[in-house]
């Protein structure tokens, strides 16, 4: 559930930001044949289908269902086949097997949508004034959710094109080749102390972003900006995947049983590296921050030059000193890459800590202190993956520019990396 909403949002509020992220997510899928949105090419991604049908259920299943008085469903099988991990709702068809749902069709998960979005619309436009705040905080959460599975849409999306050897280009980069240098590495000393951590402020944000608590910090030093591809390769080139001496035990392990060499999506041609993105494959930019690696790679970098990751509390304490602002304002499609991550080279600030790579922390994804998950099936959004994740913050370039905030927690897996993950280092001070 939302942890904070606007105070008292019109229905002319509501109805402009549920048809633009509606939009968004249709806009992302215009480019893509109904052959490329069946894909599935792994089990933790889902088909670009199936992330435009799950959210339409989404609006149905939790607002339409119990606050709409004589609304009828789209079909009956639907609950079933797009329900995502919600137990309480009912049974669910298997994540690994959504990539053999051919029926129903694209179009009529595009029919879907319509008659959801118009039910939507009558709701907003007919609820008394008690109904439209009761529903209010769901619509907001729902136009929340959406905005992610559009971020999700393209990092599943770019997995099952990868797999593709024509190596396809999805969308159009504007902005192909205007990075420039990245600025030598720094470090900004940190004085930690006594810090604030969590949600503080007007607006949205998700439950477990919350409540904000103090945390105690001893002193540290974080890097200037992340880890870029051109010092992940000397560790490639000082044989970093090839000895245990700064992997932990399951990275290790995982690197032998899936004989990882280099990021995901990188290949060597001869000489040169190069890398498959959603705007076809082009050589690595040596100055871009590294990409598309695991918890384990980042901390085994990190072993390797004489640091570590920050916890995300050192992260999210130090990112608030500086304004929000990155290449992620300039999204012309909210969700939308512009463009791979580039290096950014401007002053003594921590740099690029919004919207080009997510950063991996050193953080398990746990509760706040106070932390309790909403009652019913819409608690089980965020509090039940609470066990074996680790927390990244900072938002990539596929990021939604309304879910970029310093106190933003996402989490994966430790052995996740097809989103976009990078990482920057931080020391201890003594």
């Amino acid at each position: 559930m939302p942890l904070d909403l606007p105070a008292g949002p019109s229905s002319s509020t509501i109805l402009e930001t549920l048809s633009r992220v509606r939009a968004d997510s249709e806009a992302l899928a215009l480019p893509l044949s109904p052959e490329d949105c069946m894909l599935q090419s792994m089990e933790e991604a889902s088909p670009v289908k199936w992330n435009l049908a799950h959210t339409t259920w989404f609006f149905e299943t939790f607002i339409l269902a119990p606050h709409f008085a004589g609304y009828e469903p789209f079909h009956r099988e639907f609950s079933y086949l797009f329900n995502s991990y919600y137990n309480l709702i009912g049974e669910m068809h298997p994540r690994p097997k959504r990539g053999v749902l051919s029926r129903p069709p694209l179009d009529m998960v595009l029919s879907y949508r319509r008659h959801v979005n118009e039910a939507l619309m009558r709701l907003v436009e007919t609820a008394d004034g008690a109904t439209l705040e009761k529903i209010t905080p769901l619509l907001v959460l729902g136009c929340a959710h959406e905005e992610q599975h559009q971020e999700l849409l393209l990092t599943d999306l770019q997995h099952a094109m990868y797999e593709n050897p024509l190596m396809p280009a999805v969308y159009t980069d504007a902005r192909a080749g205007e990075g420039g240098a990245a600025p030598a590495m720094a470090w900004r000393r940190m004085e930690g102390g006594v810090c604030d951590i969590g949600w503080n402020g007007d607006g949205f944000a998700f439950d477990n972003e919350g409540p904000r608590h103090k945390t105690y910090l001893h002193p540290f030093e974080l890097a200037n900006r992340p880890v870029t591809n051109a010092e992940f390769i000397a560790f490639i080139n000082d044989d970093g995947y090839e000895t245990p001496d700064h992997w932990l035990s399951d990275g290790w392990d995982l690197v032998q049983r899936e004989e990882w060499r280099a990021p995901l999506y990188w290949r060597k041609d001869g000489e040169t590296w190069r890398q498959y993105s959603l705007f076809g494959e082009r050589d690595i930019d040596p100055h871009a921050p590294l990409c598309h690696v695991s918890f384990f790679e980042a901390a085994a970098y990190a072993s390797w030059a004489g640091a570590r990751l920050p916890t995300e509390f050192e992260w999210e304490a130090a990112a608030s000193l500086f304004p929000l602002e990155g290449r992620f304002m300039e999204n012309g499609a909210p969700g939308a890459p512009v463009s791979a991550p580039v290096p950014e080279a401007r002053d003594d600030r921590l740099l690029q800590l919004y919207g080009d790579v997510w950063e991996w922390t050193a953080s398990a994804y746990l509760p706040y202190p106070g932390f309790k998950s909403a009652p019913g099936a819409v608690g089980e959004y965020n509090g039940k993956f609470m066990s074996g994740q680790m927390v990244l913050k900072g938002g990539s370039c596929a990021t939604p520019a309304g879910h970029i905030r310093s106190s933003y927690r996402n989490f994966f897996p430790p052995s996740a990396r097809w989103q976009f993950s990078g990482f920057r280092l931080a020391r201890d001070v003594n």
